[in-house]
């Protein structure tokens, strides 16, 4: 029994030298032995049993080879302290240690420290712990003590559930190393996509974001079926018989499908006179087709001689026929014929191509496509935006039923492969229009989309065979291309928009798009430039200028800091100065080519200009928005906000100014940062209610709009019924939302012209009906008081401290100060 002469406790049934530390066991019964006693027992150089091999001194023997080791509190790696070598003694004492080597003292002490980490990875059992016993549990099976004694094997000590440091180190770096592969894949993934991950300063992950499309890049091709090495022209044939009713083959393999029930055929609408069709096609041309042609222009005028040629209308399909008044409408819309005679002639056109719409339709062609799109496009034009966006969804879903998201390989007409791509491409810019514009999602996703873009030439050098055009002529005149690249960043911009702020990273990302879009214009468009711009170039022109204040704007929410919004206001200002500048350079009037997106995009830039005192370069767009005037209804909506605007802006500047000479009378400093015109300008830009008006169609979604937070709680506005709610597209109250009173109390274009020169010289007078909204500051009541410092703080004894000077206060003051009711 020479092991047990080694153990300080020899009650204990375990023989092994484990030591306790107070810190892992909550028991009082733990043992805990003593080093200076492990010292005076085996520091005797007399042995009693001379075949046991001497252990070092502070160093536990090593347990038997079949023994499972304990688990042992981790102690702390010092300096001194080195794995239990703290209780060593020194050197010259382990050396004298009889019959022992120092080779033999080095390995003992290696293999110790390997036991002793060994023996601590597994903790015991409460049991086992209680009783001072070996536990040989597992993870899966109860230690053999307790399968004896018939009890539960469990660990519920907090010292037991404890595991050594070092192990949960590897742990964590076993994890750390897993999420950084993770994430590895993840941008690996995401870049293939063309998205990329933002990381924040605190290194959480923001949402993905997407970036601009390289420009004039082909989308990515989706999977195609991998044909067979033997032909299945017997099982197509078979599968084209027995699958009628059941699918349709793709929209290059389908046959016409004989029906024997009645065609949709209405009667057809009167053809309006040659002449007057010719007028409207050359004006459809300038103004439609040179940024959108989904037709083959020479193909269409041949289609129209021949039809005003032949007798019987009744032959020519419907839905070319359809085609056909949707393209009348439009070029109605952009013609020169006084008003309202143009709205109700473009009306008369959209209800014909309407008629011949069938809504039962379910096999789609071009022509099908091409009429609601065209539809769609006229009432964007007549600010009828939510009909636009159902017709436009009528467009989307027949355009991808005949496949035109996707790039088709067979087709021997090149006019016809290059017509399906022009159709589809001009459905996706304005979906992407729309969708920017009203705040609501795409409904097309560019996963979907493998189409190429068109052939770069025109319609007159593009052929069956294909393109073929005469030397140093200029192969394309039309914008498609411009304006395909600028939209597909629409993607982008919109992910960019679930953030609550844009980073200006990200914003430096999208401007450097856009100029490069904007480089593919002539160079006389740019904007240092000082050449004549044709009218016709800013259409195209609109669509990167609109795109970029949208992007700024998004940073005047108020949940973005102050820093940020000050940047939003001064980069969309700089978009409305590049967009006055251009309208300025306008060798002819905007009135016959403007669209609604160019006459938004003015409106915009001039909230911008007005704010922030550009008030010449306002003049210029006001002068453009005047010239416009009615052809486009939605001019008018734009010139009443204005008005509004233009007001409120001429109350508040007054209110600020008018406070300097009171100051100044008063012999008090002004209010903290008004202290110069200049000040009063910086206040402008900080004051909430003109951000507001500034925002203006922001605030029609949901998700970007602060203004309409709380207004539940109010009651619910009254307003008078309006008669022209559905009445038709030629009420002009169904097209502007106004009435005609609505329609003439802002007083026109050139009240408004005068109000901006009222508000350039400081000396607008604001109209009697908004000076009551706008709560003017009182005048200022002047009180005597008491000496007060100029500081303006009192002295710890002072009569303003003490409460009897309260009640004789108006006896005794004899200086002036502004009341409390005044400042608040």
């Amino acid at each position: 029994m020479a092991a047990s002469s080694h153990n300080p406790f020899p009650r204990s049934p375990n023989p092994s030298t484990r030591s306790y530390d107070s810190s892992s066991v909550s028991s009082a019964t733990s043992p805990r032995p003593q080093v200076q006693l492990l010292g005076n027992l085996m520091g005797s150089s007399a042995r009693s049993n001379t075949t046991q091999a001497p252990q070092p001194i502070g160093i536990p023997p090593l347990p038997p080879v079949n023994q499972t080791t304990g688990f042992q509190p981790y102690t702390p790696v010092t300096a001194t302290s080195m794995m239990g070598r703290e209780s060593l003694p020194p050197t010259d004492s382990v050396a004298s240690t009889p019959g022992l080597s120092s080779a033999q003292l080095s390995a003992n002490v290696s293999a110790q420290k390997r036991a002793y980490r060994q023996r601590r990875k597994d903790p015991s059992c409460d049991a086992c712990r209680e009783r001072k016993v070996k536990c040989d549990a597992t993870e899966t099976t109860s230690c053999s003590e307790c399968s004896s004694r018939n009890v539960k094997c469990q660990f519920t000590k907090e010292t037991n559930r404890r595991m050594s440091s070092i192990k949960q180190v590897q742990d964590l770096e076993k994890q750390i190393e897993r999420v950084r592969r993770e994430n590895s894949n993840l941008r690996r993934t995401l870049a293939e996509r063309g998205e990329h991950m933002d990381v924040d300063a605190d290194g959480t992950e923001q949402v993905p974001q997407q970036l601009p499309p390289d420009l004039n890049s082909e989308p990515r091709r989706r999977r195609r079926a991998t044909p067979l090495l033997q032909d299945p022209s017997r099982a197509r044939a078979a599968f084209r018989n027995v699958s009628r009713g059941i699918l349709k083959p793709p929209a290059l393999y389908r046959q016409p499908q004989v029906v024997a029930s009645v065609a949709f055929d209405l009667p057809r609408p009167p053809l309006p006179p040659k002449a007057t069709v010719d007028k409207l096609l050359h004006t459809y041309y300038g103004a439609v087709h040179i940024m959108m042609p989904i037709l083959h222009w020479p193909t269409l005028q041949h289609q129209i001689d021949e039809l005003y040629q032949n007798t019987d209308i009744q032959r020519v399909p419907i839905s070319w026929h359809s085609m056909f008044f949707a393209v009348l409408a439009m070029g109605s819309l952009f013609s020169n014929d006084p008003y309202p005679d143009r709205t109700l002639r473009a009306s008369e056109f959209l209800e014909a191509a309407r008629s011949l719409t069938d809504p039962w339709n379910n096999d789609f062609d071009l022509d099908n496509v091409r009429a609601s799109f065209l539809i769609s496009l006229a009432l964007n034009e007549l600010n009828l935006k939510s009909a636009a966006w159902t017709w436009l969804g009528s467009a989307v879903r027949s355009a991808q039923d005949l496949e035109l998201q996707l790039e088709v390989v067979g087709l021997h007409s090149r006019v016809e492969a290059d017509m399906r791509r022009r159709v589809w491409w001009a459905i996706y810019i304005l979906d992407r229009t729309l969708s920017v514009e009203l705040g609501r999602p795409f409904m097309i996703d560019d996963t979907d989309c493998d189409v190429a873009l068109p052939e770069p030439v025109d319609d007159h050098f593009l052929h069956t065979e294909g393109p073929v055009h005469p030397p140093n002529v200029n192969p394309l005149t039309h914008y498609l291309h411009f304006i395909v690249n600028s939209v597909r960043s629409f993607s982008a911009m919109r992910k960019a928009f679930s953030n609550p702020i844009i980073e200006p990273a990200r914003l430096a990302t999208f401007d450097n798009h856009f100029i490069a879009c904007q480089k593919m214009i002539p160079e006389a468009c740019e904007a240092g430039g000082i050449s004549p711009v044709p009218p016709h170039v800013l259409m195209p022109l609109a669509y990167v200028l609109s795109a970029r204040l949208l992007l700024h704007r998004h940073n005047l929410s108020p949940s973005c800091p102050a820093e940020a919004r000050s940047d939003a206001i001064k980069q969309c200002v700089a978009t409305a100065v590049e967009t006055a500048n251009l309208v300025a350079r306008t060798n002819a009037t905007l009135a016959d080519t403007a669209t609604t997106l160019l006459v938004t995009h003015i409106f915009r830039s001039t909230l911008f200009l007005l704010l922030t005192g550009f008030y010449d370069l306002a003049f210029t767009c006001l002068r453009a928005l005047k010239s416009i005037d009615i052809r486009r209804d939605v001019v008018i909506s734009c010139g009443r906000f204005l008005s509004f605007f233009i007001k409120t802006l001429g109350v508040k500047q007054q209110e600020l100014l008018a406070l300097l000479p009171r100051s100044a009378a008063t012999g008090y400093p002004p209010p903290a940062g008004i202290c110069g015109p200049r000040a009063v300008q910086d206040a402008l830009l900080r004051d909430e209610e003109l951000l507001i008006y500034v925002s203006a169609d922001m605030q029609a979604s949901t998700e970007t709009a602060w203004v309409w937070i709380g207004a539940e709680r109010e009651a619910p506005l009254t307003t008078p019924p309006s008669s022209s709610i559905g009445g038709g597209l030629a009420h002009s109250d169904y097209r502007t939302g106004l009435n005609a009173q609505e329609r003439e109390d802002w007083g026109g274009w050139d009240k408004l012209i005068e109000m901006t020169m009222g508000l350039a010289s400081g000396a607008m007078s604001p109209a009697p009906g908004y000076a009551a909204q706008a709560q003017a500051l009182p005048p200022i009541k002047m009180e005597h008081g008491v000496n007060i410092p100029r500081s303006g703080t009192a002295e710890p004894g002072s009569s303003r401290n003490s409460p009897a000077s309260a009640g004789a206060a108006s006896g005794s003051r004899s200086t002036e100060r502004i009341s409390i009711a005044n400042i608040i």
